[in-house]
C-alpha cells in the first residue's frame, strides 16, 4: 500500500523502530526516521509527512510534547502515538490532545495496517471534499456570486 504522502516515525528506542519499519517496508513503504521531538519537526517541514508513529517517551520529551509542537506547524499530519503498556487514561489523552490513534506494543502488522488504511481513507476523504469546495467555489465565481 503506497501513499500518497511520506510516514515519519519519531522514536528513541532501537526496537520499535525495527519492527515499525519492518511492518511499513512489508507494506511498500520507505518511513522516515528521527530518535526526537526535534529531528521529527524538522523532517515534517521538510517533507510532506502524512502519518507519524510517536513513541510515548522520547529522548527529549513525551508524545505530548510531540502533539503541541506539531500543533505549531502548517502541516498537521495524523500522529498515531506508540506505547510499551496499554493504559486507557493515556489513550483518552492522547485523543484530547489530538492523537489520531494509539498502538501498544508488541507492534502487530494488523495494527499498523489499519492505522495505514484509516489515515489513506480519511485523506482521500479530505482531498475530496477539497475538490468540491473549489468547485463549489468556482461554480459561484461563474455566476457571479
Amino acid at each position: 500500500m503506497k501513499a500518497a504522502w511520506e510516514i515519519l516515525i519519531v522514536s528513541s528506542d532501537l526496537d520499535t523502530r525495527r519492527d515499525l519499519a519492518r511492518i511499513l517496508h512489508a507494506q511498500g513503504c520507505a518511513p522516515f526516521y528521527a530518535r526526537d521531538i526535534e529531528e521529527g519537526l524538522r523532517l515534517m517541514s521538510e517533507q510532506s509527512i502524512g502519518l507519524v508513529f510517536c513513541d510515548c517517551h522520547l529522548e527529549d520529551g513525551t508524545y505530548r510534547d510531540f502533539l503541541v509542537a506539531q500543533r505549531a506547524l502548517k502541516k498537521k499530519p495524523r500522529v498515531v502515538v506508540t506505547s510499551l503498556e496499554a493504559d486507557w487514561n493515556q489513550y483518552l489523552q492522547s485523543m484530547r490532545l489530538g492523537a489520531f490513534d494509539m498502538i501498544t506494543a508488541p507492534l502487530r502488522p494488523t495494527d499498523v495496517e489499519s492505522m495505514l488504511i484509516q489515515a489513506s481513507h480519511e485523506e482521500r476523504n479530505r482531498l475530496r471534499l477539497v475538490a468540491l469546495e473549489a468547485q463549489d467555489s468556482d461554480a459561484r465565481a461563474a455566476v457571479g456570486g
